[in-house]
């Protein structure tokens, strides 16, 4: 399948050099390019993209608004959204995970760790900058006061062993090897615990982990 792109940045020179990495990949495809939020959320409805690149900050509605129209409420059918920004202020991320993004990336990541978080986003998994995502942990662990709602069915013990592993930051094959299971097992959980929770992906497991308290 090729993965349909939409790039939505007010600079053209990132745009161009998001379009040189992404068109390299045999397995993608750059269908659309928008300068502001306005053609990103017009061009979203006339291309269909499956995954939408968005920065922050650029001509209105900016790119958490875009998020949140595009991304929010995990209305069937909608693309995915990852953010590539060059600001990683902590409201940021929170406001964008919160609105739905399915990745959090700056812009100095590099072409692997874009491509990567674009073919996350589509298997609906969720990736975040690595410089980022300690402090984003942080935030959740001080947010656990506020506590997390607990799952309607309760989770079996594989489920949670699944959880924990997500919460680390391993990946399926990670947290396969780990409990000697196959990968397609550990996504047959993960998508069990995200049904039970109402969770869209692995970025709220792990922030539904540590508010509950089963991370430390």
């Amino acid at each position: 399948m090729t993965i349909r792109i939409l790039v939505a940045d007010d600079q053209h020179l990132v745009r161009a050099g998001f379009r040189m990495v992404l068109s390299a990949e045999s397995d993608m495809e750059v269908v659309a390019e928008a300068a502001d939020g306005a053609s990103a959320l017009s061009l979203a409805r006339e291309k269909r993209p499956d995954v939408c690149l968005v920065d922050i900050r650029m001509p209105p509605p900016d790119g958490l608004e875009v998020t949140r129209r595009l991304a929010g409420g995990g209305r069937p059918g909608a693309p995915k959204v990852v953010v590539v920004t060059t600001f990683d202020l902590d409201e940021y991320v929170y406001t964008a995970l919160s609105n739905g993004a399915s990745g959090f990336l700056l812009k100095d990541a590099g072409p692997a760790l874009l491509t990567e978080a674009v073919r996350a986003a589509v298997r609906g998994d969720a990736m975040v900058a690595p410089q980022i995502t300690l402090r984003l942990l942080q935030h959740f662990t001080k947010a656990r006061r506020r506590g997390a709602a607990e799952p309607a069915e309760p989770l079996t013990d594989r489920e949670e062993e699944v959880i924990q592993g997500i919460a680390r930051g391993l990946t399926n094959p990670e947290i396969a090897a780990e409990l000697y299971i196959a990968p397609s097992t550990v996504k047959t959980h993960l998508g069990s615990v995200q049904a039970k929770l109402g969770l869209r992906n692995r970025v709220e497991v792990a922030a539904w982990a540590f508010r509950s308290g089963r991370v430390e």
